[in-house]
């Protein structure tokens, strides 16, 4: 049935001309199917009586009819969970592609004339094709007279089209996704082939220039060609390391493997690390002296602040960078802050998405962007949550936390669970 836009026949009230383009105006600028078809009904139900409503939807993987949404308004409120009401006469009314009107007995079960169901099956059509079946039930009767069946039809209508817009929009968001995917795809290829590229370019490079049988290098020379050579050769297993990890985290294979630490030690020996690393790095810790022992995957922790710290470096080499940590409720809380040049707002929201960059502030610097999005994953697999802090001019500062678990201390930092 391709129905018309208004229902058929002359409408003798006022009331009824402004709900059937009431129901009209809904389904052109409704995006929420749910509320819109909450919406349908209840006006609906101003023009012509109904205790209930449901609606069967085809399932094209298993072939079946299947109940989508229900809605009592009248007698069938107590039964506001019953998905099935009228499912035969949808079946019918499905098969047949014809509006069928069904009388049922509920059985001595259901006291008084409630016992008495009439189901209006109406095929959900949408541009040909029927999808489905629309049910409306009386419990009591009348049954359903001609005028108010036509009413039903024009509804019927106006639902499958609100279930096409519902169609449209999830073709249209699918594309975009598509679309989004590959586009990021794209950006992944170049960035990541940019990136092997440029210490392979290296490496190349300074290994042919050792190799010339025509100059003698000195020591002095050779052995920083190597340490060029050695520092290039780590930043290339550094890329394919978060590249793996990025991957296991994004389908849940890379496991934790936690232990009682101190979180004060783990900073510390992490701190010390990154002093070695960049000595030139103005680094100051505040770290509060109850830090508890917790359970953690050390390697991963260590991971994660090691990712902040050298971001820090690179993105606010000329000031100080503050780690710190403190308790807060039951979690530890660490910070990294920095006196950098500070982030966007509107890049903030995006700064943990895999292969995120912030356009702005990555023209000298190398990298993925996928540090920050491996450090989000760490952080909820221990189940604590990160974020992060900033405005131009102001610096940045990244926090996370790690839940506590109470731990019994025991000889030699180890401890076990109370």
């Amino acid at each position: 049935m391709t129905g018309p836009l208004v229902p058929p026949g002359p409408l003798s009230h006022g009331t009824e001309l402004n709900a059937v383009y009431a129901i009209a105006r809904i389904v052109a600028e409704t995006y929420d199917t749910e509320a819109g078809l909450d919406a349908v009904f209840r006006l609906s139900r101003t023009i012509f009586i109904f205790d209930v409503v449901s609606l069967f939807l085809h399932n094209e993987d298993t072939g079946q009819l299947e109940p989508s949404y229900a809605l009592a308004l009248g007698r069938g409120r107590s039964k506001e969970a019953d998905l099935a009401w009228g499912e035969p006469a949808a079946s019918e009314a499905y098969r047949s592609g014809q509006t069928v009107l069904r009388h049922e007995d509920a059985g001595p079960s259901v006291k008084g004339r409630e016992r008495r169901r009439d189901y209006l099956g109406l095929p959900m059509m949408v541009h040909g094709r029927c999808v489905g079946g629309l049910v409306f039930g009386r419990f009591g009767g009348p049954s359903f007279p001609p005028e108010h069946i036509r009413l039903a039809e024009f509804v019927a209508w106006h639902v499958g089209q609100l279930l096409e817009n519902r169609r449209m929009a999830r073709r249209i968001a699918t594309l975009e996704a598509q679309r989004e995917l590959a586009r990021m795809q794209d950006e992944f290829i170049s960035t990541i082939s940019h990136e092997l590229r440029t210490p392979l370019g290296f490496i190349k490079g300074y290994v042919t220039t050792l190799m010339r049988q025509d100059t003698a290098w000195d020591t002095e020379t050779r052995m920083e060609f190597l340490q060029i050579v050695d520092e290039e050769a780590d930043r290339l297993r550094e890329l394919i390391d978060n590249l793996l990890d990025s991957s296991r985290l994004e389908t849940g294979s890379l496991g934790m493997t936690k232990e009682p630490i101190h979180v004060g030690t783990l900073i510390r020996d992490t701190v010390s690390r990154t002093k070695s690393a960049y000595p030139e790095m103005d680094l100051r810790m505040e770290l509060a002296d109850d830090l508890p022992l917790i359970s953690l995957d050390p390697t991963r922790v260590a991971q994660v602040l090691d990712n902040l710290l050298s971001n820090a470096h690179k993105y606010a080499s000329t000031g100080p960078v503050v780690i710190r940590s403190y308790m807060n409720n039951n979690a530890v809380k660490i910070e990294v802050e920095d006196s950098g040049p500070g982030i966007p707002s509107e890049h903030i929201p995006r700064l943990f998405e895999r292969f995120y960059r912030v356009p702005d502030q990555t023209v000298n610097v190398r990298g993925t962007g996928l540090g920050l999005y491996i450090c989000r994953k760490i952080v909820e697999a221990h189940g604590g949550e990160i974020g992060v802090a900033s405005q131009p001019g102001a610096g940045t500062r990244f926090n996370f936390t790690l839940p506590v678990h109470v731990l019994a201390p025991t000889v030699e930092g180890e401890g076990h669970d109370v």
